[in-house]
């Protein structure tokens, strides 16, 4: 079976949380609850371990055990990606070797981050994760963090690589997104959306899937618009990016998308605000504007 054979990537991917409470330490317990809520709602895939999930900041130990907790809950009705937000290649291929054993369906990684990397030396990183990851590479770009984009271009040729099977795209530019879309890229290789802005004219031309770190907060607008993209119901998919577009006002609130999530998972009884660096936890007075928000869009 080649990479390209192996469980289907594509449909809603929620980016997990990792609950902690106000020291910093993993709350296990909040994970599995947080876990079961996406799973039970009929997501199709996890993202465990990426930005949202505060991956650059957790040790490998624990890594390992979040994947753990999400897999025992999933039970095999989701595909499970691994991100290891790792600063160079060799951090990338430690980790991924120390993690092996945990049998994620899909690794993802962001391009070397800190120095500042020309697009061969992006090719060359990607080319050797490829070749050592133990299941399907998913190129992640998210410049916003990484400070070093992955050109169009770059991945085009990378997705020719037998082992790289999609991109999660963070960029934030629908232009060259939908260009790579709408493109000439191998058959079989997935466009998938991470900016919840962008779902809906994502899906409208043609793209696989979707990562969103904010329904962690509430995941049903996510599966409704997805779904409906797969129905054509175009009308639907406008009305479900409205509500999206409603939920984001959290995240706008406070500047910062991860702790937005957080906050709204604990307003919803299955989650924490705090942040691992805990200076960027809501505050209480931003936990009550977040609680209004969810309010008008539950009532909406």
């Amino acid at each position: 079976m080649t990479a390209k054979e192996t469980k289907q990537l594509n449909g809603v991917i929620p980016a997990i949380i990792t609950p902690m409470n106000q020291q910093g330490k993993i709350d296990y317990g909040l994970l599995e609850k947080q876990a079961a809520y996406l799973s039970n709602a009929g997501v199709n895939g996890f993202f465990i371990g990426g930005t949202t999930a505060e991956g650059a900041y957790l040790s490998t130990e624990e890594k390992g055990e979040v994947f753990k907790v999400v897999r025992r809950v999933a039970e095999g009705r989701q595909f499970l990606c691994a991100a290891y937000i790792q600063p160079s290649t060799d951090a990338v291929l430690e980790q991924m070797r120390a993690l092996e054993s945990t049998g994620p369906d899909f690794i993802v990684a962001v391009t070397p981050y800190y120095l500042s990397m020309r697009q061969e030396d992006i090719l060359e990183h990607y080319r050797r994760v490829a070749a050592a990851a133990p299941a399907p590479l998913i190129l992640y770009n998210i410049p916003g963090n990484t400070h070093n984009p992955i050109a169009l271009d770059t991945i085009l040729e990378l997705a020719e690589e037998k082992n790289v099977v999609g991109l999660k795209d963070s960029t934030g530019n629908f232009i060259g997104f939908s260009r790579g879309v709408l493109g000439d890229s191998p058959e079989g290789f997935v466009w998938i959306q991470g900016e919840d802005y962008l779902d809906g004219p994502s899906l409208m031309i043609g793209c696989d899937g979707i990562v969103t770190g904010l329904g962690n907060a509430r995941i049903e607008p996510y599966i409704q618009i997805y779904q409906a993209a797969r129905d054509g119901d175009w009308q639907t998919v406008r009305e479900c990016q409205a509500r999206i577009n409603i939920l984001y006002g959290i995240i706008r609130l406070c500047g910062n998308s991860i702790a937005a999530a957080k906050a709204a998972s604990e307003l919803s009884g299955r989650g924490s605000r705090w942040m691992r660096q805990g200076s960027q936890s809501l505050t209480d007075a931003q936990m009550k504007e977040a609680a209004k928000i969810l309010r008008d869009f539950d009532q909406g």
